[in-house]
């Protein structure tokens, strides 16, 4: 992780020493949320003095705000404008108000990119979107998106990566050269269905590239096995799959939607044809299609031509298990450390609450 000198500067100006305004870039960057436990893991320090005067430093000059976490510990939102403003990234959703659950989510993923601050990460939504459209050449229609709706009465917004889970270019393998490589962080409070939603947002852009990594985060080991048999299912498949027959039958379809032959419209076969023209789009889909239409060639050498110059998809999956995340939660070990206690005091008796944000 390159993080710009620049706005480390910025943050120190504020008052915070070198360590602790390169965690605030962090937090402010990937996650919003975090604890006294994750700073005490970044700076390599113990609980006490050093993590109770950055806390109190936060809540003074009214940068952070401080909660219970479902009596586990305590958790600081980091949500001032002056904080990312001076990162030149005020516009982040990270200094909203988010549910428990968000949070929670937040935590966990804020433990992986820590325990891999090596990763060349793409920090904002422009960069994700810079990276495939225009190093990659894919067109933003396979982008994983989102619609939202503005105040005011204008068209909606379309949003890339909402999720913001960590995506980066890698080397998943040694020796094999740099994919880039998604990412979804489970926290134990979604069920196997929004991985599937997840994964579903993401099929268009997946079926763009020729190779690519994903790794599942996650708290526990038991989630791992079934996140990897629904990937293979619905993104791999089996390795031996014969694309021909589909192709054969978007074909087939899109020459009766271009013939007009459609008296009344086939609601199957149109989701077919949308997704087909998604699935095998470019000059060599193209090429065949053309032949085909024209009778140049016919379907057993069409199968045997599709099957020979079949692409070679190198897509790979792995696990990495978040074992830190409830540690950094217990912000008071001891049951009774003092420093932690003048933290909650301080929270208690004005925390300094500025930019005009409500309270976490």
């Amino acid at each position: 992780m390159n993080l710009p000198a620049a706005h480390i500067e910025r943050i120190k100006d504020l008052g915070y020493t070198e360590p602790e305004a390169r965690f605030l870039y962090i937090v402010a960057v990937f996650s919003g949320y975090f604890t006294l436990g994750q700073f005490c893991l970044f700076t390599q320090s113990s609980f006490g003095k050093r993590s109770s005067s950055f806390a109190q430093k936060l809540l003074k000059n009214g940068h952070a705000t401080m909660r219970d976490y479902m009596r586990r510990g305590l958790i600081f939102h980091l949500f001032s404008r002056t904080i990312y403003g001076a990162i030149e990234k005020d516009n982040l959703r990270n200094r909203k108000r988010h549910s428990l659950d968000f949070i929670r989510t937040r935590l966990v993923l804020l433990d992986f990119v820590l325990a891999n601050q090596e990763l060349a990460y793409f920090e904002t939504e422009q960069d994700k979107v810079d990276f495939f459209c225009k190093k990659l050449g894919v067109s933003k229609d396979f982008l994983p998106a989102k619609l939202y709706q503005g105040a005011s009465a204008g068209p909606p917004a379309v949003r890339y990566f909402v999720d913001k889970f960590p995506l980066f270019v890698a080397h998943p393998v040694p020796g094999v050269p740099p994919v880039v490589t998604f990412s979804y962080v489970d926290a134990g409070m979604e069920g196997p269905s929004s991985f599937a939603s997840h994964l579903a947002a993401y099929q268009g852009l997946f079926r763009q590239l020729d190779s690519f990594h994903f790794v599942y985060i996650a708290t526990k080991n038991a989630y791992f096995r079934p996140a990897e048999q629904r990937f293979r299912s619905l993104v791999q498949g089996p390795p031996e799959a014969d694309p021909s027959s589909e192709v054969l039958r978007y074909f087939g379809i899109r020459r009766k939607w271009e013939n007009d032959e459609y008296i009344i419209p086939v609601t199957r076969d149109l989701e077919f044809l949308k997704e087909g023209r998604r699935r095998f789009c470019g000059e060599r889909f193209e090429m065949f299609y053309q032949r085909w239409r024209s009778g140049e060639i016919e379907e057993g050498k069409l199968r045997a031509e599709l099957s020979e110059t079949k692409p070679y998809r190198a897509v790979s999956f792995s696990t990495f298990l978040v074992e830190s995340h409830e540690c950094s939660l217990a912000a008071d070990p001891r049951g009774g450390d003092r420093d932690v206690r003048e933290v909650r005091d301080t929270c208690r008796h004005g925390s300094g609450q500025s930019d005009g944000d409500a309270k976490l």
